[in-house]
């Protein structure tokens, strides 16, 4: 379950790590009388599940009554990356001069929490990760231990975090650590970390995960879930049982299996395509849960084209065949480009029963995935 960064910032303030003042605002008058209540010069953010608010459009920077208007006008109603935007956070500006980035989250390859410390903050730390590997230091903790005094300190030191607040830098990430650690946290972050003239250090944004599967233990934040909940096509996931994850590409991927449909994502990548999301409906795939499935896939504005990649099992492939003509007949017209790959059982048949003139066929996953991304890039370029 991910939190909203208001909700994230509920939780850290409590815990004792620094926030700036701030107030949640749903209209515009309200955005205004916040602004006003706060001091300029203030923030108006976009409360959503989208990172890259800031180049989006989704957080302005406002320096009075008629910039505060504007800026909630614009943003509240608007579509973010497509989320409908129906909350600000109204923020005290933080004059800085540095920004950093903590975080903790779970290194899968380790089998252990790993706790980061950049001084490149305020930027997407993937790319950082990507670009510049060196400027993030790691330190693995032992879940059975803790994070330890000297580790903290020791991954701040080799950050290269300024020595006027390394300990408050050191102490911040150890009430992360605390925190992913007391939560069921599955991503704890605050990028940026400010730094003040002062040498104070300020949470400017804030993230928070928790594992859906332990919410039992954590009834506080069960009790921020509905207005943490995803939006409707997630929520439409919960509803059809499949699992699903939205992300920001234009490519949707539909597989029977978490296995087959990461595969599919990471070639989609790979031949220079971006994912639109994770959609695994699971085993079998008969008509209506394809119908499903190819309804959710739809209706993301996001998406220009879709590949299957389905593995007849138990299900054969003859019997998947049938069940995706059935659903696409059901579409009076048929949105976006559709790709099937299909293998396993009865393949063959599955391909030749597969309705060519609803779909694109393709024996081989690298030839659907490259035939998927070359009709998103054709339909992206109109």
């Amino acid at each position: 379950m991910k939190l909203h960064e208001y909700q994230a910032k509920q939780v850290f303030a409590e815990a004792g790590i620094p926030t700036p003042g701030s107030t949640l605002a749903t209209s515009v008058d309200e955005v205004v009388e916040a602004a006003s209540d706060l001091g300029y010069p203030v923030a108006v953010k976009a409360q959503v599940h989208v990172g890259g608010r800031g180049k989006a459009g989704g957080i302005k920077l406002v320096e009075n009554d008629d910039e505060a208007r504007e800026a909630a006008e614009a943003i509240l109603g608007m579509d973010l990356k497509g989320y409908t935007v129906d909350r600000v956070l109204v923020e005290e500006a933080v004059d800085f001069t540095n920004e950093l980035y903590v975080g903790v989250t779970m290194d899968r390859g380790e089998g252990k929490p790993v706790v980061m410390v950049s001084e490149k903050g305020g930027v997407n730390i993937e790319e950082v990760a990507e670009e510049d590997p060196e400027a993030i230091a790691r330190e693995h903790v032992d879940p059975a231990f803790g994070l330890h005094p000297f580790q903290a300190r020791k991954v701040v030191y080799d950050a290269g975090i300024p020595r006027e607040v390394a300990g408050d830098v050191a102490s911040i990430l150890t009430t992360l650590y605390d925190l992913f650690e007391d939560r069921d946290g599955s991503d704890v972050e605050i990028n940026p970390l400010m730094v003040t003239a002062d040498d104070e250090v300020i949470a400017a944004d804030a993230v928070m995960n928790i594992d859906e599967d332990a919410l039992f233990r954590q009834p506080e934040l069960a009790e921020m879930e509905d207005e943490a909940a995803e939006d409707d096509l997630e929520a439409k996931a919960n509803e059809y049982g499949f699992d699903y994850v939205r992300l920001d590409g234009n490519v949707g991927i539909i597989g029977n299996g978490a296995g087959l449909v990461m595969t599919t994502l990471d070639l989609v990548d790979y031949y220079g395509g971006k994912p639109a999301n994770f959609l695994d409906i699971g085993g079998g795939a008969k008509a209506e849960r394809v119908a499903n499935a190819l309804d959710m896939v739809f209706s993301d504005e996001n998406v220009d084209s879709v590949v299957f990649n389905i593995f007849g099992g138990i299900t054969r492939g003859d019997e998947v065949a049938k069940g995706i003509n059935a659903a696409l007949e059901q579409f009076d017209e048929i949105p976006k480009r559709v790709v099937v790959r299909l293998a396993g059982t009865n393949a063959e048949e599955g391909r030749e029963i597969l309705n060519d003139e609803l779909v694109t066929v393709e024996e081989t996953l690298e030839g659907a995935v490259q035939r998927a991304v070359e009709y998103a890039d054709t339909e992206a370029e109109q």
